[in-house]
């Protein structure tokens, strides 16, 4: 198939989410299961194991079509070859090969930490990641390097242009949940695109597998008093540090790329480093997270048309979580209901004290925003706080894109979770106007 076939999508938040409370291998079953129930044409059984906004979007009649019409192209299914499991923002997604008579394609499912299927999408097998065109390979080398200190040591990869430097450098952060150093999504790699790109430009780019990703299974122990100090804000300050001690850095040209929940971060990280000479803001939200996730699912359930009865629910869920996210009342020991997904108040009230916008505001160094304007994860009305707060700054740069998304790929029209499937790579233009943007930026 030359497109994405897609069943069912619910939305995966910005926030980092606990895991759920089964193991891999029982959602593992679970997916087989339904995977098991869609060959059989079971129909009734697979819209059992749904959650409210995934029934109100794929009634009975309307699985039934969509899966039929399938078969009709990619032959019934045979077997399923192979299972793999990841937590990604408090959902445990199960990926299955799926051979059918005609092609092999892969069933992905999201659960819920109840067991309820909140998307279910069927799509091509991940495409092998390509250079992007403006990468030369030729033009640098990559170093794999540690960073932190024990407990937390993180692999990372410094990709370095050949030639004596010194050279700037970035450190790249990537977004909630637990990311490889790629920040893979899909078979899409933002974070190599963007490596391989500015190392092809001159710069210098660390990347690092995020703590949460190395160190599940610890993190699953300690969550009650995460913040995004640990989650984030502590490895890429050590980063910094690394970057800091190498002979071919330019001490003085260390720069520090969030994106999504990085780029938020983004301000506080260098607020508290003055070895940080600037920072680049990609598509990085100014509003409070409740609001976030309230957009989205609204957003969302108007992809299907007119909002049903579970889509309703769902929205009020979102509504309710912002509510409790502000409320007065929360302490630490409590927990917030994010559609489901129990958060600690500390991370919580962590990031409800946190102001992006100020702390970008109170920063003397040089800031670079950049965001997709077909982004409906993080909007217009984030890249307005930016623009609002640092107005009259003469050594900030704010850009936009039209048609890209969040991950400044293009976007479909209407954006979608599904355009995250589709092999892409971060856009040339946003590439270049990083570079150009780092190579102005000279020791004073």
């Amino acid at each position: 198939m030359n497109r994405l076939q897609v069943l069912a999508v619910a939305s995966l938040a910005l926030l980092s989410g606990l895991a759920p409370q089964l193991c891999a291998q029982d959602f593992e079953a679970l997916a087989k299961d339904v995977a098991q129930e869609l060959a059989g044409r079971q129909y009734d059984k697979v819209e059992a194991r749904f959650n409210t906004m995934v029934a109100s979007a794929l009634p009975l009649e309307k699985l039934r079509t969509v899966w039929e019409a399938t078969a009709a192209q990619v032959g019934a299914l045979k077997t399923v070859k192979s299972a793999r499991s990841a937590e990604t923002q408090g959902y445990h997604v199960v990926t299955l090969a799926c051979e059918f008579e005609k092609a092999t394609l892969n069933l992905r499912l999201a659960f819920d930490k109840d067991g309820k299927i909140a998307s279910m999408l069927l799509v091509p097998p991940e495409a092998a990641w390509n250079p992007p065109d403006y990468a030369s390979p030729n033009a640098f080398h990559e170093e794999q390097v540690t960073i932190g200190a024990e407990p937390w040591q993180l692999p990372g990869t410094l990709t370095e242009p050949n030639g004596a430097g010194p050279f700037p450098a970035v450190v790249l952060v990537q977004g909630s949940g637990p990311n490889d150093e790629d920040e893979t999504v899909g078979s899409n790699k933002p974070f190599k695109d963007l490596a391989w790109g500015l190392a092809s430009r001159g710069i210098i780019v660390l990347r690092y597998e995020k703590r949460t990703h190395k160190y599940a299974a610890q993190y699953k122990k300690e969550m009650g008093n995460l913040t995004v100090k640990e989650e984030v804000i502590d490895d890429s300050r050590a980063a910094v540090a690394l970057l800091a001690g190498r002979p071919e850095v330019q001490p003085a040209r260390i720069f520090v790329l969030g994106h999504s929940l990085g780029g938020m971060l983004a301000p506080r990280i260098a607020e508290g480093d003055n070895q940080i000479a600037g920072i680049i803001i990609m598509a990085g939200s100014t509003r409070p997270f409740g609001q976030i996730v309230v957009g989205q699912i609204k957003y969302l359930a108007s992809l299907s048309g007119p909002v049903g009865d579970g889509a309703k629910t769902q929205i009020g869920a979102a509504e309710k979580f912002a509510q409790d996210y502000d409320s007065p009342s929360l302490k630490l020991g409590d927990t917030v209901s994010m559609m489901g997904i129990p958060l600690p108040a500390a991370y919580v009230l962590d990031l409800r004290n946190y102001d992006p916008a100020a702390t970008a505001a109170r920063l003397t160094i040089p800031i670079l925003v950049l965001q997709g304007e077909s982004d409906y994860q993080v909007t217009r009305k984030d890249l307005e706080g930016w623009e609002k707060a640092l107005a009259g700054h003469n050594n900030v740069t704010i850009k936009s894109y039209a048609g890209l998304c969040h991950l400044f790929i293009p976007a479909g029209n209407p954006p979608s979770p599904a355009d995250y499937e589709k092999p892409s790579h971060v856009a040339r233009g946003t590439l270049d106007d990083i570079a150009n943007w780092v190579a102005a930026q000279r020791t004073q």
